[in-house]
């Protein structure tokens, strides 16, 4: 049986006659889920907003959108653009404008009220706002400049324009497209916060747009703007990059009522000079070096700047909160490691810039700094390849601050310093995209937490330049099996959804005609991989959907699904897919990667097992997008191929007198217990060998790497083994979590034995069931968004009580569990929008649900079905 209680507070009415009193405020306004975002990529923008109410069971039920290109007039409630007038539904996302055309390049003023389920209205949002990007060629007046060096890619220049300028109060947009990094400067001051911009874009497909509001900068009379622009990924030998250096083109423009009016753009009249920036090494895999400051780098004199041709290719708005310092973070030693060398310790592993300040240095002196996420057995930095260089001036404070590259570290040696620098002049700061950091879990269990703590910082440390890179030091590439490891994880965490649309246009940009895709996007170089690399473009667009709602994922990336499955299905042998021939693009053909020495992962019935498997979750993945999408005759065949393939994958790979597959190794027996491959029959008997094998072959520990993670994760919180889980966490010794924390780990690595990096997206996927197990909040079946949650912790034994919440796209939703005399008590926040269902397990006989007792008959778990607001539910531990 199950029992739906709809709880709803009566509304407080005031005396006869007047209006309901007001219970509900609107807030945290988004267009395209975006903060306010400048120059984004469509005329047809979307908006999201939250509601909070002080009464259980609020609801919207209508909405009125104001839309005007007038800030004044806007908020006198005149909407020139678009009045929605009172709309009858209950949507608070992705709601489309539907007001008049909307043009390339102008700037907007929006907000919001609702009305609840009980008559009440709210008051009118804030205002938030919006600006449409250029979006086409004929959209830009400006040239591409640069300025010309024998340096070439390893230039750091500077290039300005200094005119005159009538201030007047309007609004005024910059839209930079810079082929490497830029920073903007206007008179003398720089523009906003973003460092090392724009995101990462695949050059001979896109290069990406950032606009900025630079109205603040503007003086009456002589201006100055200057670009600083270093090349990153625009570097030599990759592709579409076809200039020896950094370019830039960039138009400022005057907005008003609608209209744009030009005001200046990149030319030949502009002038440039090499600054005291120069990059060390190459910017390829093992070698991305760092950068050498030194006045004697710089030209004084402004010369010529040149105008440049760049080949064609799409330029588009970047849709991508930009990187930002989001932490500053303070040495915990300073050791002397001889006369002249010594060696910082920050404590923790970062991705980012170091920052020092120096004593007293001469003319000319160099200044080596040389970085590692570790140290060797001899507490020896180990060569990364990672340095910078610092000469001085011999005037005055000297500090090194990093500007157009990064590194990831926690120890950097600093050589040729005639005494150690004061530790207080030394800093270190955390760089990453600006997204939201929406979650958050804490237990009982102190190691458990510390297990979360290290995912979550972990995933910080890797999501730079809008895409998660697999290592900020040494390879820095966008790799689709790292990504899909870790989704379900980040995508749980943090609020990825620009993020991931951003990574995703890049695999879109890469895909080959035939539907083969790279192992990684944006893609620089050849990189190794297999199916499970490539098919994240189906496994991402599904999970950024059911995250975050955008229907649009799908639409956009389902054409490029089918034609991906299309290049497997021409590489499938008697119905099961095998390997496939390396490329000039890609090479490699894994199943799982960086498993724990003993663990044969290359072994060919493992691998053809694994992949085969992914290859049935990616079908089952296509039915329900199909079926969303209105494709109901394509729904019906991936089901027959998911059918057909999984029938294959038990005849071809089932031990019968072991009830094992493939290998019998953790992920060969998981996956297909994940993927429904194991006949009904047979799951018990497969359960059992795989618990059995987990015992005795590996002594409680994991015996997977970066793709059987995940896929233990999904399976052990599906099949609520949660007993089993929490027991492999807390096994210590090789290889494990604590393992890492036991030996100085505060960032995971790329191998369970610390080989190579130990800032790695290799073992990240077991966060999700920390959300969802442990704090036991999960989306129910056919719900995106997190419309509509299941509450339902899964509790081991050992942990007495857990915090749990996480901001979804409604709004905070909460849970909080604690033993309490032998009961089990809950509270619980729904947010407005959500509707939850709070699972009570059976043959407990009773709950109270905010001291109200009922009585529970039934042989079955109860449902407790509940909607927005706070609730306390109790029932008796079993």
């Amino acid at each position: 049986m199950r029992l739906f209680i709809f709880l709803q507070l009566c509304s407080v009415l005031l005396i006869s006659g007047c209006e309901p009193k007001e219970q509900i405020v609107v807030d945290n306004l988004c267009c395209e889920n975006l903060v306010d975002p400048l120059g984004i990529d469509t005329t047809v923008p979307r908006f999201s907003w939250q509601i909070s109410s002080s009464r259980k069971g609020a609801e919207q039920k209508a909405f009125q959108i104001l839309v005007s290109d007038d800030l004044s007039k806007l908020k006198k409630n005149d909407a020139g653009l678009w009045d929605s007038g009172k709309i009858d539904l209950s949507a608070s996302i992705w709601v489309a404008y539907e007001g008049k055309p909307l043009k390339p390049g102008i700037a907007a003023y929006w907000k919001v009220r609702v009305w609840d389920n009980a008559g009440n209205v709210s008051p009118w949002s804030q205002v938030a706002e919006f600006s449409i990007g250029l979006l086409s060629k004929t959209d830009w007046h400006a040239s591409y400049i640069g300025f010309p060096s024998k340096a070439g890619d390893s230039e750091c220049p500077q290039l300005k324009k200094s005119f005159n300028f009538d201030k007047d109060g309007k609004k005024m947009l910059l839209h930079v497209n810079s082929l490497g990094y830029h920073e903007v400067y206007l008179n003398g001051e720089k523009v906003g916060e973003s460092v090392l911009s724009p995101a990462v874009s695949q050059f001979d497909k896109r290069s990406l747009v950032v606009t900025y509001d630079v109205s603040s900068f503007f003086k009456e009379g002589p201006n100055e703007l200057m670009f600083w622009l270093g090349s990153g990924w625009y570097s030599d030998g990759y592709p579409g990059v076809t200039n020896a250096g950094p370019v830039v083109k960039a138009q400022l423009e005057q907005i008003s009522d609608s209209k744009r009016e030009f005001v200046l753009a990149t030319d030949s009249t502009w002038v440039g000079r090499s600054s005291e920036y120069t990059r060390i090494g190459r910017w390829r895999s093992g070698r991305y070096g760092g950068e050498c400051l030194s006045s004697e780098n710089m030209t004084n004199a402004w010369l010529p700047a040149s105008e440049v041709s760049i080949p064609d290719h799409n330029v588009s708005p970047q849709m991508v909160e930009q990187n930002k310092i989001t932490e500053t973070i303070n040495p915990v030693e300073i050791k002397q490691l001889s006369e002249k060398a010594f060696l910082v310790d920050m404590g923790k592993n970062l991705t980012g810039w170091f920052e020092i300040s120096f004593p007293k240095l001469q003319k000319s002196q160099e200044i080596t700094l040389e970085y590692s996420d570790h140290l060797d057995e001899n507490g020896e930095i180990v060569n990364q390849k990672q340095v910078d260089k610092y000469v001085a001036s011999g005037e005055g404070q000297e500090m090194f601050k990093n500007k157009f590259n990064y590194h990831g570290f926690q120890y950097v040696r600093v050589s040729n310093l005639n005494q150690a620098p004061d530790i207080n002049s030394v800093k270190a700061h955390l760089i990453h995209s600006d997204f939201e950091l929406v979650s958050g879990f804490q237990c009982s269990d102190p190691e458990i937490n510390r297990i979360h703590d290290l995912l979550f910082y972990t995933l910080r440390c890797l999501s730079l330049g809008g895409y998660l890179v697999d290592c900020p030091h040494l390879e820095r590439l966008g790799y689709g099996g790292d990504g899909n490891a870790s989704t379900l994880t980040a995508q749980t965490m943090f609020g990825l959804h620009p993020l991931y649309c951003n990574w995703l246009q890049a695999w879109g940009d890469c895909m080959r005609p035939n539907g083969d895709l790279p192992h990684t996007a944006p893609s620089p170089i050849d990189a190794g991989g297999g199916p499970y690399w490539g098919g994240f473009i189906i496994n991402a667009p599904w999970n950024t959907y059911l995250n975050y709602g955008d229907v649009s994922v799908l639409e956009k990336y389902y054409p490029l699904m089918n034609k991906w499955l299309g290049f497997v299905e021409d590489n499938m042998v008697n119905g099961l897919l095998k390997k496939w021939e390396d490329t000039a693009y890609r090479g490699w053909y894994l199943g799982d990667w960086a498993s724990p020495e003993g663990v044969n992962q290359t072994a060919e019935a493992s691998v053809d097992v694994v992949n085969n498997c992914f290859i049935a979750v990616c079908y089952d993945q296509m039915q329900n997008i199909a079926k969303l999408l209105g494709e109901e005759v394509q729904a019906d065949l991936f089901a027959q191929k998911s059918k057909h393939l999984k029938t294959k994958i038990h005849q071809t790979f089932f031990e019968a007198s072991q009830n094992t597959y493939a290998t019998g190794s953790q992920i060969d027996l998981t996956y297909p217990l994940l993927a429904d491959v194991v006949p009904e029959d047979l799951i018990d008997s497969v359960t059992a060998s795989l618990a059995n094998s987990i015992k005795q072959k590996y002594n409680g520990h994991f015996a997977c790497g970066l793709v059987g993670i995940p896929v233990f994760t999904e399976w052990v919180t599906s099949s609520k083994k949660v007993d089993l889980m929490y027991s492999m966490l807390k096994t210590k010794g090789y290889p494990g979590y604590l393992h890492m924390i036991d030996k100085g780990a505060t960032t995971t690595w790329e191998h369970w034995n610390g080989e190579r990096s130990r800032i790695h997206n290799c073992y990240n996927g077991i966060g999700s069931w920390f959300y969802q197990a442990l704090g036991g909040i999960r989306q129910a079946d056919g719900s995106s968004a997190y419309r509509k949650v299941i509450i339902q912790p899964q509790v081991p034994e050992g942990i007495t009580w857990a915090k749990t919440w996480k901001e979804t796209p409604y709004g905070r939703l909460s849970v909080s569990w604690e033993f309490v005399k032998n009961k089990l008590e809950l509270e619980v926040e729904i947010p407005v929008g959500v509707d939850a269902e709070v699972i009570i397990p059976k043959g407990i006989g009773e709950y109270t649900l905010d001291g109200e007792r009922y009585d529970i008959t039934d042989s079955k778990d109860s449902v407790v079905g509940i909607g927005s607001g706070k609730y306390r539910i109790s029932y008796p531990a079993i």
